[in-house]
């Protein structure tokens, strides 16, 4: 009997080894998670985005671009320039203008790349539109300039004077750029035309995002699937990439 009680147990050890063989088997060939590959892979360099004539009409007095500091320029990049046009006793004309550019990599958990920097896309326009202290805002679309794109302006009152904020965001694919451009006359220089700031701030705007799809000509292919997950840009989208109309005067 005891001989035959083993025999017996054995017979039921065999037969649960089996069991979580196949078990591990069919696991290990599940397919893997997959998601849309993002179509951009890298940022152009932020000083370069805007020709030197846009440059010269937007920011005439500025010298080179200011580079702002970035852990990974692939992902997240920015320029900006300042520009003071002293005009002695009748006052000075400043004009203010940063670009900044963020791109979205896919991610098997978060989702495609073009979906996670249309989010952050929103998000800038809804900061834009709820800037703190902002008087007359309006919000316009933008057609031409990316997948898509809103203009948002308003006029800030401070000590220095009036200043005339234009603010661009824009979505291609899985990056989104967005250019902050804004104006004053100081010391009793008159304030300039909120139309023609707009127009240029568009302009400029368009330049930026057609760098963003040069620099990475043939090889975007959207629609490839994904299986690794990436680190996405997103992690730190919280912190603004742009801080409009900063007071740089």
């Amino acid at each position: 009997m005891l001989i035959a009680s083993g025999c017996s147990s054995d017979s039921g050890s065999d037969d649960g080894k089996d069991k979580g063989a196949d078990a591990s088997a069919s696991q290990s060939a599940s397919p893997s998670p997959t998601v849309r590959a993002a179509a951009y892979k890298k940022l152009p360099e932020p000083c370069a985005v805007l020709s030197k004539k846009t440059l010269e009409d937007l920011a005439p007095k500025a010298k080179a671009g200011k580079e702002g500091n970035s852990d990974d320029i692939s992902t997240r990049a920015n320029c900006s320039w300042n520009s003071l046009d002293n005009n002695g006793v009748k006052g000075s004309q400043f004009r203010w203008l940063n670009v900044s550019l963020l791109r979205f990599d896919s991610d098997t958990t978060r989702g495609p790349g073009d979906e996670l920097a249309k989010e952050y896309y929103d998000k800038q326009v809804r900061d834009a539109q709820s800037a703190e202290g902002a008087k007359g805002t309006r919000t316009e679309p933008l057609t031409g300039t990316g997948d898509e794109a809103m203009v948002v302006r308003y006029d800030l009152k401070k000590k220095e004077g009036t200043f005339k904020q234009q603010t661009v965001v824009a979505r291609v694919e899985n990056v989104v750029v967005t250019l902050d451009y804004n104006g004053a006359g100081l010391a009793g220089d008159k304030t300039p035309d909120a139309d023609d700031l707009v127009k240029d701030a568009q302009k400029a705007a368009k330049e930026a995002v057609a760098s963003v799809t040069e620099a990475n000509g043939a090889a975007a292919a959207s629609g490839s699937p994904s299986t690794s997950p990436s680190t996405s840009a997103s992690q730190s989208a919280s912190a603004s990439a742009s801080k409009p109309a900063s007071g740089k005067a």
